[in-house]
């Protein structure tokens, strides 16, 4: 089974990546770093499985992809706590019980670096 999302995403990330060797006037990459958050639906399994195709024939091609997962992380709007929101507390503040939280981090896909081989 295939995923269309993550190869959009893929696509997307690498799109960046070129841009960015591009203005770097780089010979080539040597890895490009992406963050995925916890609350994506984003599976990095396929964005592995999808990188080798999408960077065929471009400055990418033969880079190392390097997915790094950013847990969530919520600030208590009761009590500004910042937590992990988790199953074990019903997603609920662990300091107040709160359940009203603003997500801080966790919740989207990001092009971190791109590792360039100067000529």
């Amino acid at each position: 089974m295939t995923s269309m999302h993550e190869m959009s995403t893929v696509l997307r990330f690498c799109n960046l990546a070129i841009e960015t060797a591009t203005e770097q006037k780089a010979r080539g990459v040597e890895e490009i770093v992406v963050e995925v958050g916890e609350m994506t639906d984003i599976l990095p399994a396929y964005l592995y499985k999808y990188y080798p195709a999408a960077t065929k024939g471009t400055i990418l091609e033969g880079s190392t992809l390097t997915v790094e997962k950013v847990p969530v992380k919520a600030e208590c709007a009761d009590c500004g706590t910042v937590f992990h929101p988790d199953r074990e507390h019903d997603y609920k503040c662990p300091a107040c019980g709160g359940v009203r939280a603003h997500v801080l981090a966790g919740r989207s896909v990001n092009l971190r670096e791109v590792r360039v081989i100067k000529s």
